[in-house]
């Protein structure tokens, strides 16, 4: 379970974590503010309770809090499930989840390890970590052992992460995946029509990788800020010139940023990038947006993972846009072992399945590619995929860095 205990009073959390006091404002507990309150009724409604009333995401909620008390405490990645590792297994699972969803992810693995025979749950490891963790550990591991990856010996046999650079770029995964090293073992045909119709197919058709799920990048609208300005509805608008210096972009959480610059590059060019940079105002955490209000000197647009919408008020002064020419995703792939097939089916399974996919799509905001789950996102709201080709006929390591080069040069 997680260290934040819902059932425990308002007062008992702000004494508790007082870092979490201005997240909790942000939020409208306004109870936190007045001394008094925390001190009577603060004692007596849970937390619960309140969130209840607000209509707030509880696994989000959750989450936020618990990135806040280990990043304001310093703390190591010591979130539910962790356990010890089993070094003599063979198989091993490997990866980043989503921060909102990986508690009940793992959770749900969790219980489907127990209802496998005893022999399968001793021949299994895993490390999954959360996203917020990044990806260096996992690149550092294959940099330390460049002479085996080559011919992928020491690569785990079910990868699971967001991003390109990990599983396109040379130095890392992109050369296993011209040797074969990984299959396409999802069972159903197609995707989920939201990702397999006339303009979107995220179905690899070398059939090497799996893509699983999305993080579509969405618009967040201060109107305070934007002031007499239009809203820019499209990517095309948000680098027309008219934002320069007024955005937020995810600049840390490289997994979506790298999609963003790619998918710039690929429908504008480097001159994009470029313009891009320009409109670059600060870098702020999606949580820290949300609850920027009418604070002074806030960007008027900050570009965000589509979950974080859940924390906007009707009528309030943020305003999510979903982008007419498309929100920019970063798929969740799933890679698996070619030559370890009979033994990773089963996993592989599990984390195609519609439960999981459902986790992906409802708790999170993640939308599935199962066929199967309704990601409960209008139709007509489009997203914007780099697509198969485009990966294929670009060196895509080398792309990011120039990318970012040119970003970079415009943003200082």
């Amino acid at each position: 379970m997680s260290f934040i205990d819902l059932n425990k009073s308002l007062h008992h959390l702000v004494t508790k974590y007082p870092e979490v006091k201005e997240y909790l404002i942000g939020q409208g507990l306004n109870q936190v503010e007045d001394q008094k309150l925390l001190e009577t009724i603060g004692k007596t409604i849970t937390v619960s309770v309140l969130i209840q009333s607000k209509k707030i995401n509880q696994e989000l909620f959750v989450s936020q809090l618990e990135t806040i008390i280990k990043e304001s405490r310093n703390l190591a990645d010591t979130t539910l499930l962790e356990k010890a590792r089993n070094y003599e297994a063979t198989i091993k699972i490997q990866g980043i989840l989503p921060c909102p969803v990986r508690i009940p992810l793992l959770e749900q693995f969790e219980g489907w390890l127990e209802d496998q025979d005893q022999t399968y749950q001793k021949s299994i490891d895993y490390e999954l970590k959360a996203a917020s963790m990044g990806v260096d550990w996992l690149k550092e591991a294959m940099e330390e052992s460049t002479e085996t990856c080559q011919e992928g010996s020491e690569v785990a046999d079910v990868f699971l992460s967001a991003g390109f650079d990990l599983f396109f770029d040379n130095r890392y995964m992109g050369h296993l995946k011209k040797e074969k090293v990984f299959q396409d073992m999802v069972v159903y045909e197609e995707y989920n029509q939201d990702f397999d119709n006339a303009y979107i197919s995220l179905k690899d058709p070398d059939k090497d990788y799996s893509v699983i799920g999305t993080v579509p990048a969405v618009f967040l609208i201060n109107h305070n800020a934007l002031g007499d300005k239009p809203i820019p509805f499209t990517w095309e608008a948000l680098i027309s010139g008219e934002y320069e210096n007024l955005v937020s972009l995810p600049v840390g959480d490289f997994d979506l940023f790298n999609a963003i610059l790619l998918n710039i590059h690929k429908e504008f060019g480097m001159d994009g990038v470029r313009r891009l940079g320009k409109t670059l105002m600060k870098s702020m955490h999606p949580s820290e947006m949300v609850k920027a209000g009418s604070k002074p000197n806030q960007p008027a647009v900050t570009i965000m993972p589509f979950f974080f919408t859940k924390m906007t008020r009707p009528g309030g002064t943020m305003e999510a846009v979903w982008p007419k020419d498309g929100a920019i995703i970063s798929p969740i792939f799933m890679l698996s072992k070619r030559n370890k097939r009979d033994q990773v089916q089963p996993i592989v399974d599990f984390f195609a399945s519609k439960g999981v996919g459902e986790i992906l799509s409802h708790n999170g905001r993640f939308p599935s590619t199962h066929p199967d789950v309704d990601n409960l996102i209008p139709k007509e709201n489009k997203y914007m995929w780099l697509g198969w080709d485009y990966i294929k006929n670009n060196d895509i390591g080398q792309l990011i860095e120039a990318c970012m080069t040119a970003f970079e040069g415009e943003s200082k």
